[in-house]
């Protein structure tokens, strides 16, 4: 959310992970997840699109384990960085969003879940809509 749900390595918008979740449950062989995201059995959205931290100078090369050293990506991005520093990548770090610009879906979903109270029965879509309340 700090963030604004941007990607800072390709300035591109990232979605709640909760959203693809719903999206998931709703649509099962057309948006399939995988507990443990296997690559054959997700869909190629939940890559593209969820955002997780990372490490802008990775810690195996002395970077600070802390707040002002994560930034938000994609997990296909982070996948694809490793250890590796923007420099030798030729990446640059896009400004952060701001989330009340663009909040990543996080109040739809909160809207569609308070709606649709049976998607709490997932405990994945539970856990993120208590993490999604205002």
């Amino acid at each position: 959310m700090r963030d604004g749900f941007i990607d800072r390595y390709t300035g591109q918008r990232l979605i709640f992970p909760g959203v693809l979740r719903v999206l998931s449950l709703l649509l099962p062989r057309d948006f399939p997840f995988h507990p443990h995201w296997r690559t054959t059995e997700t869909h190629p959205a939940f890559w593209e699109l969820s955002p997780t931290l990372d490490h802008v100078v990775p810690i195996a090369f002395g970077g600070a384990d802390d707040e002002s050293n994560l930034v938000t990506t994609s997990m296909l991005r982070n996948s694809a960085k490793a250890n590796w520093t923007l420099e030798e990548l030729g990446w640059k770090l896009y400004p952060a969003g701001r989330y009340e610009d663009w909040d990543g879906l996080t109040a739809w979903f909160r809207e569609y879940v308070a709606a649709h109270e049976d998607c709490l029965r997932d405990r994945a879509i539970a856990r993120w809509y208590r993490l999604a309340r205002p």
